[in-house]
This record gives C-alpha cells, structure tokens and sequence, in this order.
C-alpha cells in the first residue's frame, strides 16, 4: 500500500465529461445525467483499500442524507485489473449491494475518467456546484484507519451544506488513503 494525497485541481475547474457503465444497473452514466443536480459529488473509490473500507458506510450515508437534497453523486473505480483484479465489476457491484451505496458505482477500465479529474488516490473527492465547477476537492474527514478518530464525514458534509447554501466553502485539505493503481505504463504525470 502507498499512501498518497489528493492533487487538489484547481478550484473552479469545469467537471471533466466521461461516459461509463454502473456495475449494478447496468446503466451509462455521464455527466449528462446530472445535469439537473444542484451539485455533483465524483468520487474516487475501490473495493479492496483499507482507506475506503474505512469510510464506504458514511458514504452510503452521505448518499442517502444528500441525495434527496439535489444533490447527483457517483462512485468511480480506476484501479488497474491487472494487478487488482479484486477491484474488477463484479466485485464493486457485491462492494455496492452489501454497503448500500445509493449512486451508481463505475468501473473506468481505461483509467481516462481517473486521469481527466487528476484523482491520485482512493479515497478521493471532487465537489461541483450546479454550474459543474469545482468547488471542493479534499478530505472525507481526518479519520483514518489507525487513528482512533470517528468517521463523521464532516469536511465533505460541511462542503456539500457549503453549495446547497451558498456559504462559503471550508478549509480544504488534502484526501489521503491509498495510490490508484495505475495499469503499468498508463501512470499519469501527475502521480509519482
């Protein structure tokens, strides 16, 4: 396991287009399909990161507490299967059924969704308003597997009340949990 920070993309930075499958419905998902949002949370996650099985039940929670608000979310999974092939489909769709997770879950196999939104590692989120501007990118909580502190969620929570209410935004700082496991040559730039 490498652990890695999130790239922190420049705020303001319009949501990067992407067209991928939901492993449990079936359904494309794009970022057309939130454009009636009043806000868009992408999230970068996986099945076998100890950094995300941390964290996936408040995500289950968020998505219930933040969906009904307006508020489009979705899980991508970039993890290479060749080297992870425990983060492949099927195993997000069982990740998916046993935690619950109320937004569609991707599998992005080409790793281009990954790097158009510069994510580094898993967990990692991006925020954007109704416009699809980035607004926040940074930490669920600064709970992390061994240390003791609660998972609450709340830089993300205090990020999406922030949009919904048009509030200033809080303090950003960084994601941390696990590389994504980029396929070997396909390591973005920006990684390492």
């Amino acid at each position: 396991m490498v652990m890695v920070e999130s790239t922190m993309l420049p705020l303001g930075t319009a949501a990067p287009t992407f067209e991928l499958t939901d492993v449990v419905s079936g359904e494309t998902i794009t970022l057309g399909t939130f454009a009636e949002a009043r806000a868009l949370l992408v999230m970068f996650i996986c099945r076998h990161c100890p950094f995300v099985k941390h964290v996936e039940h408040e995500l289950a929670r968020i998505g219930k507490d933040y969906g009904p608000k307006g508020v489009g979310m979705v899980a991508i999974s970039a993890n290479s299967l060749q080297t992870h092939p425990q983060d492949g489909p099927e195993f997000l769709k069982a990740q998916a059924q046993e935690v619950g997770f109320p937004f569609p879950y991707c599998f992005d196999e080409t790793q281009a969704v990954a790097k158009a939104y510069t994510a580094a590692c898993t967990p990692d989120f991006f925020v954007f308003d109704q416009e699809k501007l980035l607004v926040y990118r940074g930490q669920l909580d600064d709970s992390r597997p061994s240390n003791g502190k609660p998972v609450t969620g709340k830089d993300l929570r205090a990020a999406l009340d922030a949009v919904l209410t048009g509030q200033p935004m809080p303090d950003q700082a960084p994601s941390v949990g696990c590389n994504i496991k980029w396929t070997p040559g396909n390591a973005p730039p920006y990684f390492g």
